[in-house]
């Protein structure tokens, strides 16, 4: 085993404390997850460099790294220019790549914008890696909404894909380019899905970046929170500390190599009860309205899934319930709202 996988496995035993300094690469570091990794490896004392382009469909935001914006390297690029991926990953021992379009409705309407972030950006830095960090552990950030409507409960690992909107069916291209690498040129590669994380650090603006923390935005600002239909479709719902761990989890662990995972919560809950949590923790009230046409057209009807894969693999656990993870988040954005609208 490299010294990097090594030295990743005693600190994911130890929490990732440890007196070896890693040296990590985050991919839209200034966005919502990215920026939370690396406030929990400039915690425990590693070496982050974070790329972002601040495109503004991505969701990037300085004031996310803004308390340790003195102790990361930032690299203002894009994913999609390979010379600078190529440059970003030297020397590193961890990559995480968390950097994506992720509107739903705007893949729709822009699939070749979202096709060049997503699929382009991802070839990109595997391409980086292969020639410039062959013995670093690439570990990207996937979605749940990949495998479409479920057609088996719970979803899990092995479930058919059949996306239902560009996006997903990027997603779903760069996790299979992400394991193609592993198994044809023997890279240290790993794919984490997410499922509608919510928390610190997102943009809470529009619903292309997710809908419960446009939910969120809605109700900090006391204004109804708009749920489609009947709102009984089931979904996870993810607080961003717990994936971050996940994406911990995996890091040097061999066993993860060429593999995928899913890294959700335990629980689901209906829309309609997840924007009832949010108005009783935040203000706002629930307001059921029609379908759009455009919307109805991507939803995928109840999701429940399973995280068993991942638990079993290395030992992780979400801590955060949901209405745990709610206040969790009033209380960050009560004082920085300004920041995140």
């Amino acid at each position: 085993m490299c010294r990097a996988a090594q030295t990743a496995c005693a600190l994911i035993r130890s929490g990732i404390e440890s007196d070896t300094e890693m040296n990590v690469l985050i991919t839209g570091g200034l966005g919502f997850i990215g920026s939370r990794l690396a406030e929990k490896f400039i915690a425990e004392g590693h070496d982050v460099t974070v790329i972002d382009s601040l495109d503004p469909h991505a969701g990037g935001n300085e004031h996310n790294v803004a308390s340790i914006a003195k102790d990361i390297t930032l690299i203002r690029a894009d994913i999609t220019d390979l010379s600078a991926c190529r440059e970003a990953v030297k020397g590193k021992d961890w990559i995480f790549h968390c950097a994506a379009q992720t509107s739903h409705l705007g893949s729709m309407q822009d699939p070749v914008g979202n096709v060049r972030v997503n699929c382009l950006g991802t070839i990109n830095m595997l391409e980086a890696v292969r020639h410039e960090a062959a013995d670093a552990h690439f570990i990207s950030v996937g979605t749940s909404t990949q495998t479409g409507p479920m057609r088996i409960s719970p979803i899990d690992e092995l479930h058919p894909e059949f996306p239902t909107d560009v996006y997903s069916a990027n997603k779903a291209a760069a996790e299979n380019y992400t394991l193609l690498y592993a198994h044809a040129y023997g890279l240290r590669t790993t794919s984490v899905r997410l499922a509608n994380v919510f928390g610190p650090n997102a943009h809470i603006k529009s619903a292309a970046f997710g809908f419960i923390n446009f939910f969120v935005g809605l109700a900090l600002q006391g204004k109804p929170i708009t749920v489609f239909g009947d709102g009984t479709q089931l979904r996870n719902a993810s607080y961003v500390d717990d994936c971050v761990d996940a994406l911990l989890s995996v890091a040097g662990k061999e066993a993860t190599f060429g593999e995928a995972f899913f890294a959700t919560a335990d629980e689901h809950w209906s829309v309609a009860e997840i924007a009832t949590a949010i108005a009783e923790c935040m203000g706002g009230e629930l307001r059921l309205i029609p379908w759009p046409p455009e919307r109805k057209a991507i939803d995928v009807g109840n999701i429940v899934i399973s995280n068993q894969k991942l638990k079993t693999v290395t030992g992780w656990a979400p801590k955060t319930n949901f209405k745990e993870g709610l206040v969790l988040t009033r209380d960050f954005y009560r004082s920085r709202l300004p920041w995140y609208l």
